[in-house]
């Protein structure tokens, strides 16, 4: 892809490129974001790394990457001709139609002008002096903008392990989030696959008809249920648009962010025989439901999730032929949901196949990469390829990389060295007018849903600082700290266990922190009421001139006088 033309959205008096509002990522929840900011009369200027927009949906494009949230709960509910001119193929769709689906979004509403690819970001420096962020580019490029947002994402960062000889190897190598954008040719390969996450639960069985051989390293089993993926039929497409209402106020409101309904029972108020076959009718139900509208006290109650465990544990079982692998294949370290549950399409029978193999890092562990293949404790495995389906540094992982200092030259990363210390999941003490929509402390659901609120919430507060004569807003610190308590003292309330990658498990020397708002959509949308009743007074919100504090108005401040001294009158605004 080329860049697009220059965009013309530089404010008066100020030079081209610098903006009001620079978000930085081009996934679904950055463009939402320079969509908000346009339509409120905001200059704004997205940067993205990639050669393309879509975010994870650019990156990530390994065989059989698809959503497993249902594509029309995922996708863009502000637009009623938008939702009725995009005909989704299937319940679950594949990557290729996720980023085309994304790029007419951004021609529909003509965003691409206001896009710059290949634009990574390498520092982004809060100046003090003029309340401005000065943002840096890998070509040497510095732009200035009022307000900065990092829609980066929680699932933008590859992890690869620290392996000896990964360096080594001599045969080709991907990670499930960099693949390339030409495909990758399988046909006739020795291909080895590490981690059954989410990526590599999709592309093994994606893969295992084309190569020669496929060998899978698990390290955990994962309780891995079907997708139930189908086409979406003519009746269906009809009733999704006649329902387009209904479905945006359930989407809207929803605590998880699904269609799924919840169930009204327990497990036990069911006879073992009603209880089987519930669990039967989950089985065959799509996606998170199984989660979602599962019985009530499937996270809670640790006898109810052991027999649905079991219920799944019988399932593999019976799919898969050799019982040592189907042991190998059934989580011994963790309940259902303590980790984040994958939905396969044909995974277990993959194992099937004659020419598939299981290798169980716990029984043989890695001992390094060679310059042909992979040595373990039983022995050493050549291959042509080499699929690192090994995970993402989760939640800060891309902030952590973007050499954001703020307030006096505060680093974020020693900021949070401890781990993220948040308001809302979208400010943090120290860094005045950036917002992180879509970092730590976000969703615990279908995240668009999630971080739209929380793009919703910096647009209408961007549009209250202009009404209002404001250009600076600061989270206070109390705010944050009762927050970032509710975070950590909910976290033990979490069906997922520290072994997930929500609490940073996964990657070496992270701080174990809980990385979700362990309140949920609920507290999300009770905070951000509380902050509209009580009129900003969490955020400490100022003006400037010639590069001085007119005025400000903080969280113990119960009017708007003005502190710097001097005749009060309103601060010229840096917007358009």
């Amino acid at each position: 892809m080329t860049s697009p033309e220059p965009a013309q959205e530089a404010s008066a008096g100020r030079p081209d490129g610098d903006v009001d509002v620079l978000v930085i990522g081009a996934g679904i929840t950055g463009i939402y974001q320079l969509f908000r900011a346009r339509e409120a009369g905001f200059s704004a200027l997205l940067l993205e790394a990639g050669d393309g927009v879509g975010g994870t949906w650019f990156w990530n494009r390994y065989p059989g990457a698809r959503f497993d949230s249902e594509s029309y709960t995922y996708a863009y509910l502000f637009s009623k001709e938008l939702f009725d001119d995009w005909r989704w193929q299937e319940h679950f769709a594949e990557q290729p139609e996720i980023e085309r689906y994304l790029n007419h979004v951004v021609d529909r509403f003509d965003l691409r002008r206001h896009i710059r690819l290949g634009a990574r970001v390498t520092s982004a420096v809060y100046d003090d002096s003029s309340g401005e962020w000065a943002v840096a580019t890998n070509d040497g490029t510095e732009r200035r903008t009022r307000f900065l947002v990092t829609a980066t994402g929680v699932l933008s960062v590859p992890y690869f392990p620290d392996v000896p000889g990964r360096e080594d190897y001599r045969g080709e190598s991907y990670h499930t989030g960099l693949w390339p954008l030409q495909p990758v040719d399988f046909a006739g390969k020795r291909v080895a696959v590490i981690g059954t996450g989410s990526s590599g639960v999709q592309v093994i069985p994606a893969i295992a008809g084309e190569v020669a051989s496929l060998t899978v390293y698990q390290r955990t089993a994962n309780w891995c249920t079907p997708l139930n993926n189908a086409p979406i039929t003519a009746e269906e497409q009809a009733q999704l648009r006649e329902d387009f209402e209904a479905i945006r106020d359930i989407l809207n409101t929803s605590p998880s962010g699904f269609l799924h309904p919840v169930h009204d029972r327990k497990t036990f108020d069911d006879p073992t025989e009603a209880r089987l076959a519930f669990f039967e009718k989950m089985w065959t139900s799509k996606g998170f439901s199984k989660l979602t509208s599962n019985y009530v006290d499937l996270t809670v109650d640790h006898a109810a999730n052991a027999l649905w465990c079991e219920f799944i544990a019988a399932k593999v079982r019976d799919i898969v032929e050799d019982p040592e692998t189907a042991e190998r294949l059934i989580p011994k370290d963790h309940r259902f949901a303590e980790k984040r549950p994958p939905f396969v399409t044909g995974y277990y029978e993959t194992y099937n196949n004659p020419s598939v193999e299981l290798v169980d890092l716990k029984e043989t562990p890695f001992v390094r990469v060679t310059k042909t293949g992979i040595e373990t404790a039983d022995r050493e495995r050549e291959f042509d390829i080499i699929v690192w389906a090994t995970g993402f540094d989760f939640g800060t992982g891309a902030l952590a990389r973007l050499g954001i200092r703020g307030r006096g030259g505060l680093p974020l990363n020693g900021y949070w060295e401890d781990g993220p210390k948040t308001f809302l999941g979208i400010l943090a003490v120290g860094f005045p007018n950036l917002f992180f929509p879509g970092g730590p402390h976000a969703a615990a659901g279908n995240n668009p849903r999630y971080n739209g609120d929380q793009v919703d919430f910096i647009t209408e507060t961007l549009v209250y600082l202009r009404e209002h004569g404001y250009d600076t807003i600061e989270v206070d610190a109390d705010a944050e700290e009762r927050w970032t308590k509710m975070i950590d003292s909910g976290a033990s309330l979490s069906p997922f266990g520290e072994i997930s990658y929500y609490f940073g498990s996964n990657i070496p020397g992270k701080p174990r922190r809980y990385l979700l708002n362990s309140g949920g959509r609920p507290k999300l949308f009770k905070e951000i009421k509380r902050v509209y009743d009580n009129d900003y007074k969490a955020l400490t919100l100022s003006r400037r001139s010639d590069g001085r504090d007119r005025g400000e108005r903080r969280a113990d401040d119960p009017g708007q006088a003005e502190r710097g001294g001097g005749e009060e009158e309103p601060a010229p605004s840096v917007f358009t």
